[in-house]
Order: C-alpha cells, then sequence, then structure tokens
C-alpha cells in the first residue's frame, strides 16, 4: 500500500464511493497510522458492509466512519463507530428541482 500526501501528526480523513468488505479502507487506515497519522476517520456513499467489514472496522483504527443511507444498515451492522447521514433531502431537493424545471447542477456547487 502506497500513501500519497503529508499526514504525519495530522487527523486523517479516507473518502470512499463504496465499501463492501472493509479490507482495503481498514488497510489503509492501519498504514495511516502506522506512518504517523494521529488519527483516521472515513466516510463513504454506499456501505454495503458485507461479510467481516463490521468487525474489520471495529479492530481499525478508525475513529468514525461516516455513511449515507442508500443502503439500508440492518440491525446487526449497528456500531458506534458509523454515523449515518440521510440523502433524504437531497433527493427530495432534486425531485422538486426536476418537476419545476429548476436547475440540478446547483445541489453540486
Amino acid at each position: 500500500m502506497n500513501i500519497v500526501g503529508e499526514f504525519k501528526g495530522r487527523t486523517a480523513i479516507i473518502i470512499d464511493d463504496l465499501i463492501d468488505t472493509a479490507g482495503t479502507i481498514t488497510l489503509a487506515a492501519n498504514a495511516l497510522i502506522e506512518n504517523g497519522a494521529t488519527s483516521v476517520y472515513a466516510c463513504c456513499t454506499h456501505p454495503v458492509l458485507s461479510g467481516p467489514a463490521i468487525s474489520r472496522i471495529e479492530g481499525s483504527p478508525i475513529k468514525e466512519l461516516v455513511i449515507t443511507n442508500t443502503i439500508e444498515l440492518d440491525e446487526d451492522k449497528q456500531s458506534d463507530k458509523i454515523t449515518s447521514l440521510s440523502i433524504a433531502p437531497l433527493v427530495a431537493d432534486a425531485i422538486n428541482r426536476v418537476h419545476n424545471e429548476v436547475s440540478v447542477s446547483t445541489l453540486f456547487d
């Protein structure tokens, strides 16, 4: 694993689109800590979290994993390390804008 950037003595934030088994993200978190990061936070859009994902996250140095609710987080996947954010307001605003023929691109500014 290669890490790019200056992170020694700093808080690192890992951003990913999808976490399935959490292998890559936990390896990255471990590498960051081993190479001098003071703490690691992570986030993803689509939390598949299959197989060993929860135990890997729980056993990792990741302080908090912030996810969206694009995939429902089952009861057995709940963790004190995981914070789920709702995308409902964004989807509602996008639907409203399309319906009223207003620009959707401003949602991404």
